[in-house]
């Protein structure tokens, strides 16, 4: 229930974005509107914690300016290496481990990897992510495993470093 209520002041918040108008008229048909997306949502069983995952707000106001900074940096790189010329980019595939515990986690996790320029997941099995680097600097950031251990505390798991196992 709580994911349906987030879910229907989300679509009223982009509504009210997006419209600007207080007709009478046009909020009542944005009110059925909501409210016929929201009962949809709801008998199509995807107002869970993946499809609206309400649970991590909190957690994720420091992920994600933490992921902005790291897709900046990354395109930042990623031009260089294109202005720098042909030396410069080495592509490789490599495969890293997911610490999440689960599949919500390790989507986020894929989905960040492929968000940061110069890294693409190609797929996940058993929890190991296939990636795809365009260059040394991308393959190892991903190796140090910071992206990992920040999407575990997003999820609310353990991160790696700090059950000292390493991969």
């Amino acid at each position: 229930m709580t994911q349906a209520i987030a879910l229907a002041l989300a679509l009223a918040g982009f509504w009210i974005l997006l419209s600007g108008y207080w007709l009478t008229l046009i909020v009542c048909l944005g009110v059925a509107s909501i409210a016929l997306c929201v009962f949809l949502a709801w008998r199509m069983d995807v107002c869970d914690h993946e499809g609206h995952p309400v649970h991590l707000t909190f957690r994720g106001l420091t992920y994600f300016p933490w992921l902005l900074k790291e897709i900046v940096m990354s395109n930042i790189a990623v031009a260089k290496a294109i202005l720098a010329g042909p030396d410069a980019i080495r592509p490789q595939v490599l495969r890293v481990k997911a610490n999440q515990s689960d599949d919500l986690g390790v989507t986020v996790y894929a989905n960040s990897i492929t968000l940061t320029p110069g890294t693409v997941s190609i797929s996940i099995d058993d929890n190991f992510i296939t990636v795809h680097a365009l260059m040394d600097d991308t393959a190892d950031g991903l190796r140090t495993g910071e992206m990992d251990d920040k999407v575990c505390v997003l999820m609310g798991d353990t991160p790696r470093s700090a059950a000292g196992s390493s991969s």
